[in-house]
């Protein structure tokens, strides 16, 4: 077994820096979970405790069943994959594979076999005796992901292991990791990344860590969940804004009136709004932030629907989004409209708001429960 139980746990650098605070998470035996977050929210710091290259201020860590807190690195069964490959540049493909084995003294015999297949499954059989300056990036970063299976751990740790690649190389060694992660299905994986098509892409479960003041309100865990559950559902407006790119839109308004499954709302820019949202608990004129994704703004008039100008465009290919400008928020309203569109500067054009489409959160930023079903929900387009 080698499921993965964190309880509690805290990370304190002295009395002032509290890094991570109460994380309780449980990861089944072949799980793949992913952690992701800001820059500074602790997702490494919480791999590397998991690892046993952080102590853990508070708070209990289980793997296997086993309490972990105090068991050395080498102990623990995981394998950790890191941002920089770290090879050893003096030895050839073969030897680095091996290193791990050599070192624990496992027959010779037995590593040659075990190289052998790591080497198979990554495509590296024919660069077995090449040393690593004559790899590229894609290549070396496979011999560190090879590294680790020969070792068959009972949880890999993946700690942003494709920063270092172009976007090419990305997308085929994000497809080999979960390939990998296939084939060795009873290993569960914790993959480390800032990058939220690598976290929708891959994942069974995202853990979504908050960052600043929110860690010491609420601690460092601002949702868990499978990857559409945070699109669809999110819990608060960070969730909201960070998941999705581009990321939500969002207008702010009041409470306008309500009943079950639906509320009535008017933006500050005037126009009213119907969502299919419970608002039970909130007065009229209750402060709202009402939410919408790129995708989900349909071009053209509806049953209600937004007058905006177009400030600037930008032409993928096959999507084209239009960045429309609003005179009460400060971001832009974003929309995701097909590839042969055109709108010119200036442009005034109209985008209508589905009721079932739209995130309602309420002062605290907390979400309101959407009335919809799941079947309902949009489903959001490959990245």
């Amino acid at each position: 077994m080698s499921g993965i139980t964190l309880s509690g746990v805290c990370k304190s650098y002295g009395n002032q820096v509290e890094v991570i605070r109460n994380v309780d998470l449980e990861i089944a035996q072949g799980e793949f979970c992913v952690f992701v977050g800001p820059s500074g929210c602790g997702k490494s710091t919480l791999l590397r405790m998991i690892a046993g290259l952080e102590d853990i201020t508070a708070g209990e860590l289980k793997i296997g069943g086993r309490v972990m807190n105090h068991v050395a690195s080498a102990q623990r069964g995981v394998a950790m994959v890191f941002q920089s490959y770290a090879l050893f540049p003096h030895m050839t493909v073969r030897e680095n594979l091996g290193f791990g084995l050599s070192l624990a003294k496992v027959d010779k015999a037995v590593i040659n076999e075990k190289v052998a297949a790591a080497a198979k499954v990554l495509q590296l059989d024919h660069l077995l005796d090449r040393h690593p300056k004559a790899l590229s990036g894609g290549q070396r970063q496979r011999v560190a992901i090879g590294r680790a299976i020969v070792r068959e751990p009972g949880v890999f740790l993946f700690d942003e292991p494709l920063s270092n690649l172009d976007a090419a190389l990305r997308v085929q060694t994000r497809f080999e990791i979960a390939k990998i992660h296939r084939d060795f299905g009873r290993a569960s994986t914790v993959y480390v990344t800032h990058d939220q098509v690598e976290a929708m892409t891959l994942a069974d479960r995202i853990l979504l860590l908050n960052t600043g003041e929110a860690v010491r309100r609420e601690g460092s865990v601002a949702q868990c969940g499978a990857p559409l559950e945070l699109y669809h559902r999110p819990r608060n407006l960070f969730v909201a804004g960070f998941i999705g790119s581009p990321k939500m839109n969002f207008m702010s308004g009041t409470l306008v009136s309500s009943r079950p499954g639906s509320a009535r709302m008017q933006l500050d820019s005037g126009e009213a709004l119907d969502a299919a949202v419970d608002a039970k608990g909130l007065a009229p004129g209750a402060k709202l932030t009402v939410g919408i994704r790129p995708e989900d703004a349909l071009i053209g008039s509806g049953t209600q629907s937004l007058v905006r100008e177009v400030q600037w465009q930008e032409r993928l290919g096959e999507t084209t989004y239009l960045y429309l400008r609003t005179s009460n928020e400060t971001d832009p309203f974003v929309i995701k409209a097909p590839g042969n569109l055109h709108a010119s500067a200036g442009q005034r054009i109209a985008v209508a708001l589905p009721s079932e489409a739209l995130h309602v959160f309420d002062a605290q930023g907390h979400a309101l429960e959407r009335c919809v079903q799941d079947s309902d929900l949009p489903v959001p387009q490959a990245a």
